[in-house]
């Protein structure tokens, strides 16, 4: 019998309070509320193993949401004294222990975890999935994917599993907007590493995202009635501070508006040219 995966038992007894499964020196109770109509001795059963509230190992039909050596996405149902308790699915919520905890949860957010075993002998979720990423991705660069960060790093950046399942990094110097653990982000493929992880990038190539870019500055300098109070000499910290933007990305989308003729450049000011 393997805790935390389905697998196929065979009836060994039936009770008032439901059929024991196994053999006659290892077995486990599958509740009377869970057992199909008809079964008997002798007959197979797929069901997942799991602890109940009393900590008994307890059989389930019920299909989880993720099991060992499995990735998933799951939703904090609640969090209390020990960590936060996910919904998978099963009536016994899922703890996810705050020293597994890539990032603090509350109720209502969404993380992707894995199943391990505690010391206890009980299953427990872990945001520390780095060790079950694979690296043999079909990705290659310039490709467009879609994954859940799963670790933010001050030193290296956004930590990311595509398709919930591949190895992949948004490097700090990509990191020109917010990013919280459990968010998912459609990203480009900016390089495949010797090693089969992926670098990532949330911004088109340089000459498709300096026209979205310049459309953004024009839509905040209308906000502020037509003038922007600094120019594309300016810190680049005031420059990431307004529009997210590194100061280069800045300078392209300001350079295309000054060509357009959409723009005036004073010493200290950017300024918007009126229409006709």
């Amino acid at each position: 019998m393997e805790l935390g995966k389905r697998q196929m038992l065979m009836v060994v007894k039936k009770v008032d309070f439901g059929v024991y499964l196994g053999r006659e020196d290892e077995k486990v109770l599958l509740p009377k509320k869970q057992v199909p109509a008809g079964i008997e001795p002798g007959d197979p059963l797929e069901v997942f193993l799991y602890k109940d509230s009393d900590d008994r190992l307890i059989a389930t039909t019920t299909v989880p949401k993720i099991q060992l050596g499995e990735l998933a996405v799951l939703t904090v149902a609640e969090v209390g004294r020990f960590g936060a308790f996910l919904d998978w699915g099963l009536e016994k919520d899922l703890l996810l222990p705050f020293k597994e905890q890539t990032a603090k949860v509350k109720k209502g957010d969404s993380c992707l975890v894995s199943l391990y075993i505690d010391k206890s002998s009980r299953l427990c979720a872990t945001m520390r999935v780095y060790p079950l990423l694979k690296t043999d991705s079909p990705y290659h660069k310039e490709d467009q994917v879609t994954g859940t960060v799963y670790e933010i790093s001050d030193r290296f950046g956004a930590f990311v599993a595509v398709d919930n399942q591949y190895s992949a990094l948004i490097p700090k110097k990509e990191l020109f907007q917010p990013l919280h653990v459990g968010e998912t982000v459609h990203a480009r493929v900016t390089a495949v590493k010797e090693d089969g992880k992926l670098d990532l990038s949330l911004r088109e190539k340089a000459f498709l995202q300096m026209d979205a870019d310049a459309q953004m500055i024009v839509k905040r300098m209308e906000a502020r009635g037509g003038v922007l109070p600094f120019t594309d000499k300016a810190e680049p910290e005031v420059i990431q501070k307004e529009f997210g933007l590194s100061k280069a990305a800045f300078k392209r989308a300001v350079g295309r508006l000054l060509k357009e003729g959409r723009i005036e450049i004073g010493t200290n000011r950017i300024t918007l040219r009126k229409k006709g």
